[in-house]
C-alpha cells in the first residue's frame, strides 16, 4: 500500500531531506516526489510505499504531522486507500 505526504511552509534548505529521513525511521520508501517553490511557499507531495511499515500507519501519520510543527511545515499524511476513497465518483 501507498501513503500520499504533503508538506507545505515557507521555503528553507533540507526540507526535502529531513521530511524523507522522517519517513525512513519509519522504513517507508519513497518512491515518487514533486516539489516547487511558489512566491516563497516550498509545496511538495511524496508517495512512499508503507508495506514494511514498522509502526501503525496511524502512529507514523501522528508523528509525521507533530515533526511538521518542529520544521514549520503544514504536513499531512493519508492513506492510498483513503486518498482513492475520496476521488471515486
Amino acid at each position: 500500500m501507498k501513503t500520499v505526504i504533503t508538506v507545505v511552509g515557507k521555503d528553507t534548505v533540507g526540507i526535502l531531506a529531513k521530511v524523507s529521513g522522517k519517513c525512513a525511521e519509519y522504513n517507508v520508501n519513497i518512491i515518487d516526489v514533486t516539489q516547487s517553490i511558489l512566491q516563497g511557499m516550498f509545496c511538495m507531495i511524496m508517495i512512499g510505499d508503507v508495506d514494511k511499515l514498522t509502526s501503525s500507519f496511524g502512529d507514523f501519520a501522528l508523528d509525521l504531522e507533530k515533526f511538521g510543527d518542529t520544521i514549520d511545515m503544514k504536513i499531512h499524511v493519508m492513506h492510498e486507500a483513503i486518498f482513492n476513497s475520496m476521488h471515486r465518483i
